[in-house]
């Protein structure tokens, strides 16, 4: 078995692998550091909770935007699976030519999408990752990362609206029936879905536009990804685990 890691600003999104196929799925929260030993023990526990051995894990990889975590963590794997993880970054086959100005500023979670929707669509691809930030990026149909746009998440915009306005509330984030809200509530509500939608639709218009792939596929991913994919028929498709699924990916480019 494989496991892949994604570990984001928010959470740890974890697969496990049989071949290509994705047996299951788990999440811990990244925004608590912890010490290698609480990272071991809850990746056996979980492992072994979910029916699997192990001794089955054959290799790990991981895709990281959070640095500060990547000593405990690689070290848990090393100790408690006995495997020294594939960390994607420089040197590691992709088969995606990163073409922007600096390649090594580009997160490996963009790197891991771009492989991801590349590899499945086989064509010039727009994917957007719906997280603490979100992240548009053009591949064209050589598989060439061209470059991208990234805007705040949904979630980090309405978190910092409730802390920096003093007497606006904190907010749960859905839809409104209605744009034009009868209270502070609903009115926050529909201007930060409606907003982000129509931002959403905008970015992606002119991602068309700038790079010439007027036809350019567009799949979403990311926590809000589902809520605002179902808003607007600008995005082609929406896959909850494209992260994992690039990994996986760019773990057979290894061997």
């Amino acid at each position: 078995m494989l496991i892949g890691i994604d570990i984001g600003n928010t959470d740890f999104t974890i697969g496990i692998f049989q071949g290509s196929k994705l047996l299951d799925t788990f999440r811990m929260r990244s925004k608590s550091k912890k010490t290698s030993d609480e990272y071991g023990m809850f990746m056996l526990d979980v492992i072994k909770y979910r029916g699997y051995s192990v001794e089955d894990v054959e290799d790990v990889i991981i895709a990281s935007v959070v640095p500060n975590v990547m000593h405990s963590f690689t070290s848990a794997i090393i100790k408690y699976l006995d495997l020294r993880p594939i960390i994607v970054g420089p040197g590691i086959k992709t088969g995606i030519k990163i073409m922007t100005n600096n390649p090594k500023e580009t997160g490996a979670d963009r790197i891991v999408d771009a492989v991801a929707a590349y590899e499945i669509y086989k064509r010039p691809v727009i994917v957007i990752d719906f997280g603490t930030a979100t992240t548009y990026d053009v591949i064209n149909e050589k598989g060439e990362f061209i470059g991208g746009v990234i805007t705040p998440g949904l979630g980090t915009a309405v978190k910092m609206l409730g802390q920096q306005a003093a007497k606006l509330p904190e907010i749960e984030i859905r839809k409104p029936n209605h744009i034009i809200g009868k209270d502070t509530v609903s009115a926050m509500q529909a201007g930060c879905v409606y907003g982000y939608i129509g931002q959403t639709e905008y970015i992606i218009r002119k991602l068309k536009e700038e790079s010439g792939y007027k036809d350019a596929f567009v799949v979403a991913t990311g926590g809000l990804g589902r809520m605002i994919s179902e808003e607007t028929n600008t995005i082609d498709e929406y896959d909850q685990y494209l992260t994992l699924k690039g990994l996986q990916i760019i773990y057979e480019k290894q061997k």
